[in-house]
């Protein structure tokens, strides 16, 4: 190719590229004022943001303290718990013994008291009912010999040896 055509088509180039230059400081200059303004923006809100930071980080010491009195507090109150656990079950422990203790001696009474009735009734029987019987049985022999005497000398008819020998057999 010939020069005097390569002349213009280089300046063509050339030109472009200045345009394309004149372009990228076009959008370095709206960059940087969009970066400017940012960074005022971002420097407006660091002085909020610290300020919350430092509430949060308050807040967290806060609540680490308050974790560990309540941590320490439910440590207390488990202690207790398990003394008064304790204490109870040796005060369940006792009562059971007492409580077998007296039932054992109920059990000795209710015996020894059924023993001594089981002897009043045999000492009832044996010294109110044995002589009655015996005054009985001698009062039916007396009044068996009266009547016998009363009838007189007779022999008894049939049907009172036949009514005897019913009662005798």
């Amino acid at each position: 190719m010939d020069q005097s055509a390569l002349i213009p088509i280089l300046a063509i180039f050339v030109g472009l590229v200045a345009v394309a230059q004149i372009g990228q400081l076009i959008a370095l200059i709206v960059l940087q004022k969009r970066a400017k303004a940012l960074h005022e923006q971002v420097t407006a809100f660091t002085p909020r943001a610290e300020a919350i930071l430092e509430s949060a980080r308050q807040t967290i010491d806060q609540t680490r303290r308050q974790a560990g009195e309540i941590s320490t507090k439910a440590n207390e109150i488990l202690d207790m718990t398990k003394n008064q656990v304790g204490r109870v079950e040796v005060m369940l422990v006792d009562v059971q013994g007492r409580a077998k203790t007296q039932l054992d001696r109920v059990e000795l009474v209710l015996d020894d008291t059924l023993g001594r009735v089981h002897e009043t009734v045999t000492t009832v029987h044996t010294g109110v009912m044995k002589p009655l019987r015996e005054i009985h049985g001698i009062s039916a022999g007396v009044r068996a010999g009266l009547q016998q005497l009363l009838k007189g000398s007779g022999r008894p008819s049939v049907v009172q040896a036949h009514q005897d020998e019913e009662m005798f057999i």
